[in-house]
C-alpha cells in the first residue's frame, strides 16, 4: 500500500516543488541561476581605465582591489589573479605540491580544484562529503586515514601507493563553511598543508571569522556567475608575508622589478588581474554587503516556501556560520531522488533555470584511476541535490 501511494504522489511531488519556487521568485518569461548585478560604480571606474589607459595588468585598481579584498576578509594580504583556478594553482605552487604527490579534495566539487592538482603534476585523492554543510566528512576521513595513510618524518603518506599526501582542500560549498575547526586539527594530525578552496564562499563566516583565514593559503573566485564578479578573476588569500610577496612574483612571470631589463628569475605564469576587471571589482565590493543581505533574505524565503513539504528540505547555512547563500540548493529524501530530473525538467521547461550538482570528480573521464575513500554520501548527494535560481537582484522584485 504504501508504494502504490509513493508512486501516485510523484508527479504532484513535482508540482508541489514547482510551485513553491514559482512562489518565491518574480514573473518572468526567464529566470537564471545566477547572474551580476551592475548598479554601482562600475561604469565609472571602467571609465576611468579606458580613459587613462590603463587597462592591463598594472594600474590603481588592482592594487586597490586587493587592499580592499583584504579589508572585507580579514586576511592580512590578498593577490589578485586572472581568475580563480589559476588562483589554486598557485595555492599549490606557494605549499610546496609536485609532481607525484596527492593532494586530498572532495569529489562534490567543481572540477577546478581538480584541475589545479593536475597543473601540479600531482594526484587528486577524493574524499566524502557530508549532507549538514556539503562539505568534507571530518570523521570519516579521520577515520579513512587512520587506516590508509602513515605519518613518519612530519609527512603524511598513503600506504597503498607509497606517495606523499601534501595538502588538504576543504570547498565551502554553494558559500556554506565546512567545519574548519575541525579540518585544521585532522590537518595537523596528518601532518597536511591546509588549502581552503574559498571560491564560491565570499561573504561566508565561520564562527564570525571569514573563510579563508584557515588554511596556510586559500583561493577565492569572481567569475560571473560568483557573489561579485571581475568578469573572470580570482585571489590568493594568506597572512604569510613571505607567501604572499612570491604569490605576487609568480603570478607576474616572476618578472625581477627594473626600470626597463626583462629579467625572470624562475618559471612564472601570467596571471595578474588587469586593471579594467579590477576597477569592475572594487564597484562590485562596494555592494557586497547589499548582496549579501538581498541573497539572505531571498534563502529565508525558499526556506519557508520548503518547510512544508514532505520529502525535501532547503539547504540551509550549519550551526556557528553565516553563509553567502550564493547558490541555493534544495536536496531530496532518497525515496524521491527518482523524481530530481522531473523537476529538472519542470523547472527549465517554463523559464526557472536549475541545474543539478556536478558530476562527482572522481567519475570524470581523466580522474577515474585516481584514489578514493568510499564516497556514499557524496554519491546520493549527487542524485539528489538541485540548485534553484540565486541572483541577488531577485529580492528587489519580490520586495516592490
Amino acid at each position: 500500500m504504501g508504494i502504490t501511494k509513493f508512486s501516485m504522489s510523484k508527479s504532484s511531488f513535482v508540482q508541489e516543488i514547482v510551485q513553491a519556487i514559482k512562489s518565491v521568485l518574480p514573473t518572468s518569461e526567464f529566470i537564471s541561476l545566477h547572474e551580476p548585478v551592475f548598479q554601482g560604480n562600475e561604469w565609472v571606474y571602467v571609465k576611468e581605465c579606458l580613459d587613462t589607459g590603463w587597462v592591463s595588468s598594472v594600474g590603481k585598481y588592482v592594487d586597490l582591489f586587493e587592499q580592499k579584498l583584504a579589508e572585507f576578509t580579514g586576511s592580512p594580504y590578498a593577490v589578485a589573479t586572472v581568475n580563480g583556478t589559476a588562483a589554486l594553482h598557485i595555492c599549490f605552487k606557494l605549499v610546496g605540491v609536485e609532481q607525484g604527490d596527492e593532494v586530498l579534495i572532495p569529489s562534490l566539487t567543481f572540477v577546478a580544484t581538480a584541475n589545479a592538482v593536475a597543473y601540479c603534476g600531482a594526484v587528486p585523492h577524493f574524499v566524502e562529503s557530508n549532507e549538514v554543510n556539503l562539505g568534507i566528512d571530518v570523521p570519516l576521513l579521520n577515520a579513512y586515514l587512520d587506516e590508509f595513510a602513515d605519518v613518519r618524518d612530519n609527512r603524511c603518506f598513503n600506504r597503498q601507493t607509497q606517495r606523499p599526501i601534501k595538502a588538504l582542500v576543504p570547498m565551502h560549498t554553494f558559500g556554506h563553511p565546512s567545519d574548519l575547526d575541525a579540518l585544521t586539527e585532522l590537518a595537523a594530525k596528518f601532518k597536511l598543508v591546509l588549502v581552503e578552496d574559498a571560491a564560491e564562499s565570499l561573504g561566508s563566516f565561520y564562527k564570525g571569522r571569514h573563510t579563508g583565514n584557515w588554511g596556510k593559503v586559500s583561493s577565492l573566485s569572481f567569475n560571473g556567475n560568483k557573489i561579485i564578479t571581475t568578469g573572470g578573476g580570482g585571489a590568493i588569500l594568506t597572512s604569510d608575508p613571505l607567501l604572499a610577496k612570491l604569490a605576487k612574483h609568480l603570478t607576474t612571470t616572476a618578472k625581477v622589478p627594473h626600470r626597463w631589463e626583462y629579467f625572470h628569475d624562475q618559471s612564472g605564469y601570467n596571471y595578474r588581474l588587469p586593471n579594467l576587471n579590477s576597477a569592475l571589482g572594487c564597484a562590485q565590493l562596494e555592494q557586497l554587503p547589499s548582496f549579501l543581505d538581498k541573497k539572505r533574505k531571498l534563502a529565508e524565503l525558499y526556506e519557508v516556501a520548503f518547510s512544508n513539504i514532505p520529502g525535501v528540505h532547503f539547504v540551509r547555512e550549519p550551526v556557528n556560520t553565516r553563509s553567502n547563500y550564493w547558490l541555493n540548493a534544495i536536496l531530496l529524501e532518497p525515496d524521491y531522488a527518482s523524481q530530481r530530473d522531473s523537476i529538472l525538467a519542470a523547472t527549465n521547461d517554463i523559464g526557472i533555470m536549475t541545474r543539478p550538482a556536478w558530476t562527482l570528480l572522481h567519475k570524470l573521464p581523466m580522474y577515474q584511476s585516481c584514489p578514493k575513500m568510499r564516497l556514499s554520501v557524496a554519491e546520493s548527494i549527487e542524485q539528489r541535490l538541485i540548485n534553484i535560481p540565486s541572483s541577488s537582484h531577485l529580492i528587489d522584485s519580490i520586495e516592490r
